[in-house]
Protein backbone atom coordinates (compact mmCIF):
# COMPACT_ATOMS: atom_id res chain seq x y z
CA UNK A 1 0.00 0.00 0.00
CA UNK A 2 1.32 3.45 -0.85
CA UNK A 3 2.34 5.83 1.94
CA UNK A 4 -0.50 8.28 1.24
CA UNK A 5 -3.06 5.47 1.32
CA UNK A 6 -1.65 4.13 4.59
CA UNK A 7 -1.81 7.60 6.10
CA UNK A 8 -5.39 8.08 4.94
CA UNK A 9 -6.46 4.78 6.50
CA UNK A 10 -4.68 5.60 9.76
CA UNK A 11 -6.34 9.01 9.99
CA UNK A 12 -9.73 7.47 9.23
CA UNK A 13 -9.29 4.89 12.01
CA UNK A 14 -8.18 7.60 14.44
CA UNK A 15 -11.18 9.78 13.62
CA UNK A 16 -13.51 6.80 14.03
CA UNK A 17 -11.97 5.92 17.39
CA UNK A 18 -12.30 9.48 18.66
CA UNK A 19 -15.88 9.80 17.45
CA UNK A 20 -16.86 6.40 18.79
CA UNK A 21 -15.38 7.03 22.23
CA UNK A 22 -16.86 10.51 22.60
CA UNK A 23 -20.08 9.07 24.03
CA UNK A 24 -18.43 7.30 26.97
CA UNK A 25 -20.88 7.12 29.88
CA UNK A 26 -20.53 9.30 32.97
CA UNK A 27 -21.89 8.35 36.37
CA UNK A 28 -24.84 9.68 38.37
CA UNK A 29 -25.03 13.21 39.76
CA UNK A 30 -23.35 13.11 43.20
CA UNK A 31 -25.57 13.81 46.18
CA UNK A 32 -25.00 15.24 49.65
CA UNK A 33 -24.14 18.82 48.75
CA UNK A 34 -26.48 21.83 48.30
CA UNK A 35 -27.22 23.15 44.83
CA UNK A 36 -24.91 26.07 44.07
CA UNK A 37 -25.44 28.90 41.62
CA UNK A 38 -21.82 30.02 41.35
CA UNK A 39 -18.52 28.46 42.34
CA UNK A 40 -15.27 30.42 42.41
CA UNK A 41 -12.38 27.96 42.40
CA UNK A 42 -9.03 29.65 43.09
CA UNK A 43 -5.87 27.64 42.47
CA UNK A 44 -2.68 28.39 44.39
CA UNK A 45 0.66 26.69 43.93
CA UNK A 46 3.34 24.38 45.16
CA UNK A 47 3.22 24.42 48.96
CA UNK A 48 2.55 21.78 51.54
CA UNK A 49 -0.13 22.27 54.21
CA UNK A 50 2.23 23.25 57.04
CA UNK A 51 4.08 25.82 54.95
CA UNK A 52 0.97 27.90 54.28
CA UNK A 53 -1.02 28.04 57.51
CA UNK A 54 0.25 29.83 60.63
CA UNK A 55 3.00 31.41 58.58
CA UNK A 56 3.69 35.01 59.63
CA UNK A 57 3.84 35.98 55.96
CA UNK A 58 0.37 34.61 55.18
CA UNK A 59 -1.87 36.42 57.70
CA UNK A 60 -4.90 36.63 55.40
CA UNK A 61 -4.77 32.95 54.41
CA UNK A 62 -4.37 31.83 58.02
CA UNK A 63 -7.27 34.03 59.15
CA UNK A 64 -9.42 33.00 56.20
CA UNK A 65 -8.91 29.31 56.95
CA UNK A 66 -10.27 29.92 60.45
CA UNK A 67 -13.29 32.05 59.51
CA UNK A 68 -14.29 29.86 56.53
CA UNK A 69 -14.21 26.04 56.49
CA UNK A 70 -10.96 24.10 56.33
CA UNK A 71 -10.10 20.58 55.18
CA UNK A 72 -7.32 19.36 57.47
CA UNK A 73 -6.83 16.01 55.73
CA UNK A 74 -6.92 16.97 52.03
CA UNK A 75 -4.40 15.66 49.49
CA UNK A 76 -3.27 16.48 46.00
CA UNK A 77 -3.04 13.39 43.79
CA UNK A 78 0.25 13.43 41.94
CA UNK A 79 2.92 15.64 40.37
CA UNK A 80 3.57 17.96 38.61
CA UNK A 81 1.23 20.98 38.39
CA UNK A 82 -0.55 20.17 35.12
CA UNK A 83 -1.36 16.67 36.33
CA UNK A 84 -3.14 18.05 39.40
CA UNK A 85 -5.00 20.68 37.40
CA UNK A 86 -6.27 17.94 35.11
CA UNK A 87 -7.30 15.85 38.11
CA UNK A 88 -9.16 18.74 39.77
CA UNK A 89 -11.11 19.55 36.61
CA UNK A 90 -11.36 16.19 34.84
CA UNK A 91 -10.96 13.46 37.43
CA UNK A 92 -7.94 11.89 35.73
CA UNK A 93 -4.36 12.54 34.66
CA UNK A 94 -5.33 11.46 31.11
CA UNK A 95 -1.90 9.89 30.73
CA UNK A 96 -0.08 13.15 31.48
CA UNK A 97 2.52 13.26 34.28
CA UNK A 98 4.31 16.30 32.89
CA UNK A 99 4.06 20.08 32.55
CA UNK A 100 4.74 19.93 28.82
CA UNK A 101 2.92 22.33 26.47
CA UNK A 102 -0.09 21.44 24.30
CA UNK A 103 0.37 20.26 20.74
CA UNK A 104 -2.00 22.96 19.57
CA UNK A 105 -4.68 22.08 16.99
CA UNK A 106 -2.93 18.89 15.87
CA UNK A 107 -5.68 16.84 14.27
CA UNK A 108 -3.50 13.86 13.41
CA UNK A 109 -1.64 13.08 16.64
CA UNK A 110 -2.85 10.26 18.89
CA UNK A 111 -3.99 11.27 22.41
CA UNK A 112 -2.25 9.62 25.36
CA UNK A 113 -5.53 7.97 26.32
CA UNK A 114 -5.65 6.17 22.97
CA UNK A 115 -1.95 5.33 22.69
CA UNK A 116 -1.55 4.25 26.30
CA UNK A 117 1.75 6.15 26.42
CA UNK A 118 2.44 8.30 29.48
CA UNK A 119 3.94 11.78 29.18
CA UNK A 120 6.60 12.28 31.87
CA UNK A 121 9.28 14.77 32.87
CA UNK A 122 11.82 12.06 33.68
CA UNK A 123 12.50 10.78 31.11
CA UNK A 124 11.40 13.85 29.20
CA UNK A 125 8.62 13.27 26.71
CA UNK A 126 9.75 14.24 23.23
CA UNK A 127 6.53 15.77 21.89
CA UNK A 128 3.94 18.16 23.25
CA UNK A 129 0.61 16.90 24.56
CA UNK A 130 -1.77 15.79 21.83
CA UNK A 131 -5.17 17.45 22.37
CA UNK A 132 -6.99 15.27 24.89
CA UNK A 133 -10.07 13.56 23.52
CA UNK A 134 -11.81 10.23 23.16
CA UNK A 135 -11.37 7.63 25.87
CA UNK A 136 -8.85 5.05 26.97
CA UNK A 137 -6.15 4.36 29.53
CA UNK A 138 -4.59 6.92 31.89
CA UNK A 139 -1.35 6.70 33.90
CA UNK A 140 -1.18 4.89 37.23
CA UNK A 141 -0.58 6.89 40.42
CA UNK A 142 2.03 5.04 42.50
CA UNK A 143 2.78 5.65 46.17
CA UNK A 144 6.19 7.09 45.26
CA UNK A 145 6.76 8.72 41.88
CA UNK A 146 10.15 8.65 40.17
CA UNK A 147 9.01 10.11 36.82
CA UNK A 148 8.94 13.79 37.78
CA UNK A 149 11.78 16.26 37.72
CA UNK A 150 12.77 15.70 41.34
CA UNK A 151 14.47 12.35 40.80
CA UNK A 152 15.60 10.07 43.66
CA UNK A 153 14.39 9.44 46.31
CA UNK A 154 11.13 10.43 44.56
CA UNK A 155 8.03 12.28 45.65
CA UNK A 156 5.15 10.89 47.65
CA UNK A 157 1.81 10.84 45.87
CA UNK A 158 -1.34 11.47 47.88
CA UNK A 159 -0.79 10.36 51.52
CA UNK A 160 2.06 7.92 51.06
CA UNK A 161 -0.27 4.93 51.47
CA UNK A 162 -2.86 5.16 48.72
CA UNK A 163 -2.11 4.34 45.10
CA UNK A 164 -4.44 4.41 42.09
CA UNK A 165 -4.12 1.84 39.29
CA UNK A 166 -4.40 3.09 35.73
CA UNK A 167 -8.07 3.10 34.78
CA UNK A 168 -8.89 1.90 31.28
CA UNK A 169 -12.26 3.63 30.89
CA UNK A 170 -11.26 7.28 31.19
CA UNK A 171 -13.28 9.86 29.24
CA UNK A 172 -11.33 12.76 27.70
CA UNK A 173 -13.42 15.63 29.01
CA UNK A 174 -13.64 18.03 31.94
CA UNK A 175 -16.22 19.79 34.06
CA UNK A 176 -16.07 22.62 31.47
CA UNK A 177 -17.44 20.29 28.78
CA UNK A 178 -20.11 19.10 31.20
CA UNK A 179 -21.21 22.62 32.06
CA UNK A 180 -21.48 23.60 28.40
CA UNK A 181 -23.43 20.45 27.58
CA UNK A 182 -25.90 21.34 30.34
CA UNK A 183 -26.29 24.93 29.14
CA UNK A 184 -24.20 26.45 31.93
CA UNK A 185 -21.39 28.99 31.63
CA UNK A 186 -17.76 28.57 32.62
CA UNK A 187 -14.72 30.80 32.53
CA UNK A 188 -11.02 30.26 33.14
CA UNK A 189 -9.61 33.51 34.50
CA UNK A 190 -5.84 33.51 34.03
CA UNK A 191 -3.84 36.45 35.35
CA UNK A 192 -1.24 37.84 32.91
CA UNK A 193 -2.81 36.18 29.89
CA UNK A 194 -2.08 38.47 26.92
CA UNK A 195 -4.97 40.53 25.60
CA UNK A 196 -5.01 38.56 22.33
CA UNK A 197 -6.25 35.48 24.19
CA UNK A 198 -5.15 31.93 24.98
CA UNK A 199 -4.76 30.43 21.51
CA UNK A 200 -1.21 29.07 20.97
CA UNK A 201 0.04 30.80 24.14
CA UNK A 202 2.25 28.62 26.35
CA UNK A 203 3.83 31.40 28.41
CA UNK A 204 3.36 35.15 28.68
CA UNK A 205 4.26 38.13 30.83
CA UNK A 206 0.91 39.72 29.99
CA UNK A 207 2.22 41.59 26.92
CA UNK A 208 4.72 39.33 25.17
CA UNK A 209 4.31 35.59 24.76
CA UNK A 210 6.04 32.59 23.22
CA UNK A 211 4.70 33.50 19.75
CA UNK A 212 6.13 37.04 19.80
CA UNK A 213 8.60 37.80 17.02
CA UNK A 214 11.16 39.77 19.03
CA UNK A 215 13.17 40.59 15.91
CA UNK A 216 10.40 43.01 14.91
CA UNK A 217 10.67 45.03 18.11
CA UNK A 218 12.79 48.05 17.23
CA UNK A 219 15.23 49.29 18.11
CA UNK A 220 16.57 45.90 19.13
CA UNK A 221 18.68 46.62 22.20
CA UNK A 222 19.72 43.00 22.54
CA UNK A 223 19.90 40.88 19.37
CA UNK A 224 19.63 37.72 21.50
CA UNK A 225 16.28 38.77 22.99
CA UNK A 226 13.73 35.96 22.82
CA UNK A 227 10.77 34.44 24.63
CA UNK A 228 13.12 32.69 27.06
CA UNK A 229 13.90 36.10 28.58
CA UNK A 230 10.27 36.71 29.51
CA UNK A 231 9.04 36.30 33.03
CA UNK A 232 6.55 33.50 32.47
CA UNK A 233 3.74 34.90 34.58
CA UNK A 234 1.00 33.10 32.67
CA UNK A 235 1.65 29.39 32.23
CA UNK A 236 -0.53 27.16 30.09
CA UNK A 237 0.10 24.27 32.50
CA UNK A 238 -2.21 26.12 34.92
CA UNK A 239 -5.00 26.37 32.34
CA UNK A 240 -6.07 22.72 31.98
CA UNK A 241 -9.11 23.26 29.75
CA UNK A 242 -7.05 24.38 26.75
CA UNK A 243 -5.36 20.97 26.59
CA UNK A 244 -8.62 19.43 25.35
CA UNK A 245 -9.57 19.07 21.72
CA UNK A 246 -13.15 20.13 22.45
CA UNK A 247 -11.98 23.53 23.76
CA UNK A 248 -9.22 24.06 21.21
CA UNK A 249 -11.63 23.44 18.34
CA UNK A 250 -14.84 24.74 19.96
CA UNK A 251 -16.77 21.57 19.20
CA UNK A 252 -19.22 22.16 22.07
CA UNK A 253 -21.32 25.36 21.82
CA UNK A 254 -20.20 28.12 24.20
CA UNK A 255 -17.09 26.19 25.22
CA UNK A 256 -13.91 27.25 23.45
CA UNK A 257 -10.69 29.22 23.83
CA UNK A 258 -12.68 32.44 24.25
CA UNK A 259 -13.78 31.13 27.65
CA UNK A 260 -10.25 31.87 28.90
CA UNK A 261 -9.67 35.52 29.76
CA UNK A 262 -7.33 37.56 31.94
CA UNK A 263 -7.89 39.38 35.22
CA UNK A 264 -7.94 42.90 33.79
CA UNK A 265 -9.57 44.66 30.85
CA UNK A 266 -13.17 44.98 29.75
CA UNK A 267 -13.78 41.22 29.73
CA UNK A 268 -11.51 40.19 32.59
CA UNK A 269 -12.18 38.83 36.06
CA UNK A 270 -12.53 42.14 37.89
CA UNK A 271 -14.78 43.67 35.22
CA UNK A 272 -17.00 40.59 35.29
CA UNK A 273 -17.26 40.70 39.07
CA UNK A 274 -18.19 44.39 39.07
CA UNK A 275 -20.78 44.08 36.32
CA UNK A 276 -24.30 45.07 37.30
CA UNK A 277 -25.40 42.01 35.34
CA UNK A 278 -23.07 39.73 37.29
CA UNK A 279 -25.87 38.14 39.30
CA UNK A 280 -27.47 36.71 36.15
CA UNK A 281 -24.48 36.39 33.81
CA UNK A 282 -21.76 35.10 36.16
CA UNK A 283 -20.37 31.70 35.17
CA UNK A 284 -21.52 28.67 37.11
CA UNK A 285 -17.81 27.90 37.48
CA UNK A 286 -15.14 30.57 37.63
CA UNK A 287 -11.72 28.89 37.54
CA UNK A 288 -9.34 31.55 38.86
CA UNK A 289 -5.53 31.33 38.62
CA UNK A 290 -3.23 34.16 39.78
CA UNK A 291 0.02 34.52 37.87
CA UNK A 292 3.17 32.65 38.89
CA UNK A 293 4.35 35.40 41.22
CA UNK A 294 0.95 35.78 42.87
CA UNK A 295 0.03 32.10 43.25
CA UNK A 296 3.21 31.37 45.29
CA UNK A 297 4.78 29.36 42.48
CA UNK A 298 7.67 31.78 41.87
CA UNK A 299 9.92 32.42 38.89
CA UNK A 300 13.68 32.30 38.66
CA UNK A 301 14.02 35.48 36.57
CA UNK A 302 11.47 37.77 38.25
CA UNK A 303 13.59 39.29 41.01
CA UNK A 304 14.05 38.54 44.70
CA UNK A 305 10.41 38.96 45.70
CA UNK A 306 9.24 36.31 43.22
CA UNK A 307 12.19 33.94 43.39
CA UNK A 308 11.59 30.24 43.88
CA UNK A 309 11.84 28.96 47.45
CA UNK A 310 15.53 28.48 48.25
CA UNK A 311 15.02 25.05 49.83
CA UNK A 312 11.90 23.05 49.07
CA UNK A 313 12.20 20.73 52.06
CA UNK A 314 8.60 21.03 53.24
CA UNK A 315 9.40 23.42 56.08
CA UNK A 316 8.63 27.11 56.52
CA UNK A 317 12.37 27.73 56.94
CA UNK A 318 12.97 26.77 53.31
CA UNK A 319 10.53 29.33 51.91
CA UNK A 320 10.99 32.66 50.18
CA UNK A 321 9.02 34.85 52.64
CA UNK A 322 8.37 37.55 50.04
CA UNK A 323 6.83 35.01 47.65
CA UNK A 324 4.53 33.75 50.38
CA UNK A 325 3.45 37.30 51.17
CA UNK A 326 2.80 38.07 47.49
CA UNK A 327 0.40 35.16 47.35
CA UNK A 328 -1.31 36.20 50.56
CA UNK A 329 -1.94 39.75 49.31
CA UNK A 330 -3.05 38.56 45.87
CA UNK A 331 -5.51 36.04 47.30
CA UNK A 332 -7.02 38.66 49.61
CA UNK A 333 -7.60 40.94 46.62
CA UNK A 334 -9.41 38.24 44.64
CA UNK A 335 -11.56 37.05 47.54
CA UNK A 336 -12.50 40.63 48.46
CA UNK A 337 -13.54 41.34 44.86
CA UNK A 338 -15.69 38.19 44.72
CA UNK A 339 -17.50 39.08 47.93
CA UNK A 340 -18.19 42.60 46.63
CA UNK A 341 -19.75 41.22 43.44
CA UNK A 342 -23.53 41.32 42.91
CA UNK A 343 -23.34 37.63 41.99
CA UNK A 344 -22.08 36.71 45.47
CA UNK A 345 -25.13 38.27 47.10
CA UNK A 346 -27.70 36.16 45.24
CA UNK A 347 -28.37 32.44 45.47
CA UNK A 348 -26.07 29.90 47.09
CA UNK A 349 -22.44 30.40 46.17
CA UNK A 350 -19.03 29.13 47.25
CA UNK A 351 -15.39 30.15 47.08
CA UNK A 352 -12.89 27.29 47.15
CA UNK A 353 -9.17 27.97 47.58
CA UNK A 354 -6.87 25.01 47.06
CA UNK A 355 -3.15 24.45 46.47
CA UNK A 356 -2.32 22.17 43.58
CA UNK A 357 0.49 20.10 45.16
CA UNK A 358 3.38 20.15 47.61
CA UNK A 359 5.73 20.88 44.69
CA UNK A 360 8.73 18.55 44.57
CA UNK A 361 9.18 18.20 48.29
CA UNK A 362 10.86 14.81 48.48
CA UNK A 363 10.15 11.73 50.59
CA UNK A 364 9.01 11.63 53.42
CA UNK A 365 6.76 14.70 52.83
CA UNK A 366 3.20 13.74 51.94
CA UNK A 367 1.19 15.54 49.27
CA UNK A 368 -1.12 17.23 51.79
CA UNK A 369 -2.31 20.72 50.81
CA UNK A 370 -4.62 23.43 52.12
CA UNK A 371 -8.24 23.46 50.92
CA UNK A 372 -10.54 26.26 52.13
CA UNK A 373 -14.31 26.36 51.50
CA UNK A 374 -16.21 29.62 52.01
CA UNK A 375 -19.96 29.83 51.37
CA UNK A 376 -22.45 32.69 51.48
CA UNK A 377 -24.86 30.48 53.41
CA UNK A 378 -24.53 28.56 56.65
CA UNK A 379 -21.89 29.08 59.29
CA UNK A 380 -18.12 29.14 58.92
CA UNK A 381 -15.34 27.98 61.19
CA UNK A 382 -15.78 24.27 60.51
CA UNK A 383 -12.82 21.92 60.25
CA UNK A 384 -12.99 18.53 58.59
CA UNK A 385 -10.51 15.75 59.27
CA UNK A 386 -12.15 13.48 56.69
CA UNK A 387 -9.88 12.15 53.96
CA UNK A 388 -10.37 14.15 50.77
CA UNK A 389 -8.46 14.55 47.51
CA UNK A 390 -8.74 16.61 44.34
CA UNK A 391 -11.15 13.94 43.10
CA UNK A 392 -13.38 14.65 46.10
CA UNK A 393 -13.46 18.33 45.17
CA UNK A 394 -14.45 17.58 41.58
CA UNK A 395 -17.16 15.18 42.73
CA UNK A 396 -18.49 17.82 45.13
CA UNK A 397 -18.59 20.58 42.53
CA UNK A 398 -20.30 18.32 40.02
CA UNK A 399 -22.97 17.46 42.57
CA UNK A 400 -23.41 21.11 43.54
CA UNK A 401 -23.81 22.17 39.90
CA UNK A 402 -26.11 19.29 38.93
CA UNK A 403 -23.57 17.45 36.76
CA UNK A 404 -22.78 13.74 36.44
CA UNK A 405 -19.66 12.45 38.13
CA UNK A 406 -16.69 12.09 35.80
CA UNK A 407 -13.85 9.58 35.73
CA UNK A 408 -12.32 9.05 39.22
CA UNK A 409 -14.90 11.37 40.75
CA UNK A 410 -17.23 8.38 40.27
CA UNK A 411 -15.04 6.04 42.34
CA UNK A 412 -16.81 4.56 45.36
CA UNK A 413 -13.96 5.51 47.70
CA UNK A 414 -14.12 9.21 46.68
CA UNK A 415 -16.28 11.14 49.14
CA UNK A 416 -18.34 14.27 48.60
CA UNK A 417 -17.16 17.11 50.87
CA UNK A 418 -20.60 17.40 52.45
CA UNK A 419 -19.49 18.71 55.83
CA UNK A 420 -17.54 21.66 54.40
CA UNK A 421 -20.37 22.70 52.05
CA UNK A 422 -23.21 22.11 54.53
CA UNK A 423 -25.70 24.84 55.44
CA UNK A 424 -25.23 24.17 59.18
Amino acid sequence: MKKNAIKAVALSLLATAIAGNASAIEGPVPTGVPHLNHVYLIMMENHIYGQVLNNKNTPFITSYAKSANLATNYYAIAHPSLTNYLEVTGGSNFGVLSDIYPNWHNATCIPNLASGKVATDNPATASNICPISGSGTEAATPVIDMTNEAGPPGTIEIDGVMSIPAATNITGKTIADQLAEHGKLWRSYQESLPARGANLVDTSDGVYDNTTDFSKITPVLNPALNSGDMVALYAVKHNPFVYFRSVQEGSIPNSNLLNTVGFDGAYGLYADLKSTFAEISAPALSFIVPNQCNDQHGRGNAGAFCNFDPDDNGSQAGLNPALMQLGDVALKKVVTAIKASPAWQNGKNAIVVVWDENDYSLVPNKNQVVAIVDTNYGTGGKKSAKFYTHYSLLKTLEGALGLPCLNHACDANVSVMSDLFAAQ
